[in-house]
């Protein structure tokens, strides 16, 4: 009967017998007689070593033809060792070689971008494996937040005939004869489900044509989306606070093996709790400047800025009420504020960037089609969305949250397309 490796090391006992399925991880042949093997599957590695005097020759014999990710069984007793990962290794007795495939093409010291030409082989890489299980984690605690205060998971269409954001960077596609988009943002159609529902969310991939080449950009990324009923900005930022702190106070908690491979100090992220800081955006652009930037009232944060204002914090900070022409139609003008928008960015600390964007939506019929007017859009293709107004609607709020600039802040990854299996950038379509 075969286990994991987490299982092994659950209970390990000197002189145990274990049976063990995965792929070569390393591989020494010293001498010749003693073969090492670190085996490693989905839970992690182990150091094993055949002894020519111990085994047949037929095992021997497979132990000396294994390349790097050859698939295989092994079966052995366990010996302490302390040199070994976890404290032990094992013995072999016996190897089953399931596959041995041909020399692994990734060796050391190899470019970025012939990593990313063979990402289909490099996500086997532990590095990989654990930006993949912290992914995997973190959205699970994200949706266990949302599902346990009140909100419903709800599916969008993924082909529209209008943006969200406005149509210079969106994806056009030929839609049977007729001209549609790739979405940018599910926001309007989880709108149309609060009036049933009231609180939603939407977890679903949106798309951006920007040509943008910063380590922060994807042009297919994965959009966490709710939307609220009765709810302003101030509880708007809370809720965003509150879901974020959840997910990454859980993860810091169950998750030290992730963190310990990808050498991520959790101690930087325990002080993640509310409230989180709070700029307004004229006191933030004052702010930038004192600290050496360069920047005028009007314009919006790029990464440059966002790594002066954050270098002072170890926590997310909120900049919030924009000014009204550099924000989305939807977003509602703050009356006691009039020229900036009711709306917010979470900033991750350390010039990790914009994590998330919200706002309050515009919630009256006569305030949405003068701004639409003021924006030329076309009414046309606002229909629906616009209907939504006109039969019992209430102030609302939302926010959408990049999935991967979250994995990519609470992982400290250098850059976005690790947070990803496989990335889709300008320049980027293949694997």
């Amino acid at each position: 009967m075969t286990v994991h490796v987490a299982d092994v090391f659950k209970n390990a006992k000197e002189g145990k017998s274990v049976g063990l399925r995965g792929w070569v991880y390393r591989y020494r042949k010293l001498g010749e007689d003693k073969i090492f093997i670190v085996l490693r599957d989905g839970t992690g590695i182990i150091q094993s070593v055949v002894k020519k005097d111990s085994v047949t020759e037929k095992v021997w014999k497979d132990a000396e033809n294994l390349y790097i990710e050859s698939s295989l069984i092994i079966k052995g007793e366990l010996k302490k060792d302390e040199r070994a990962p976890g404290g032990f290794e094992i013995k072999i007795s016996d190897i089953e070689v399931i596959h041995q495939g041909l020399p692994f093409p990734i060796q050391k010291d190899l470019s970025e971008e012939f990593l990313l030409d063979v990402r289909h082989l490099w996500l086997r890489s532990r590095k990989m494996t654990a930006i993949m299980k912290g992914r995997h984690f973190l959205i699970e605690y994200l949706r266990e937040w949302l599902n346990n205060n009140g909100f419903y998971e709800v599916v969008p269409p993924i082909i529209t005939k209008s943006g969200a954001e406005g149509g210079a960077d969106m994806f056009e596609l030929n839609y049977f004869g007729t001209k549609a988009y790739m979405t940018q943002s599910s926001q309007l159609y989880a709108e149309a489900m609060i009036f049933g529902l009231e609180r939603v969310y939407v977890l679903a991939p949106s798309f951006r044509a920007e040509k943008s080449r910063t380590r922060k950009h994807l042009t297919e990324f994965w959009h966490l989306e709710p939307e609220m009923a009765w709810v302003g900005q101030k509880e708007n930022m809370e809720v965003q606070e509150e879901l974020v702190s959840f997910a990454v106070q859980k993860f810091i908690k169950e998750n030290e093996d992730i963190l310990r491979v990808l050498n991520r100090d959790p101690e930087e992220l325990k002080n993640v709790k509310p409230p989180f800081p709070r700029l307004d955006y004229e006191k933030a652009v004052e702010r930038v400047n004192e600290l050496g930037g360069r920047m005028e009232y009007g314009e919006d944060f790029g990464a440059d800025e966002e790594e002066i204002l954050t270098k002072e914090y170890d926590v997310p900070i909120f900049v919030h009420n924009f000014p009204k022409e550099s924000k989305a139609f939807y977003m509602r003008e703050d009356p006691k504020k009039p020229g900036t928008v009711l709306a917010d960015d979470m900033l991750a600390p350390k010039g990790h960037g914009e994590i998330i964007g919200g706002s309050e939506r515009i919630w009256k019929l006569e305030e949405l089609e003068a701004r639409m007017n003021e924006v030329k859009l076309d009414p046309k293709d606002y229909e629906w969305y616009v209907d939504l107004r006109r039969y019992g609607s209430v102030p609302h709020s939302g926010f959408g949250l990049g999935i991967e600039r979250f994995v990519k802040w609470v992982l400290n990854l250098e850059n976005i397309r690790d947070a990803i299996p496989f990335p889709r950038t300008i320049t980027r379509v293949y694997p």
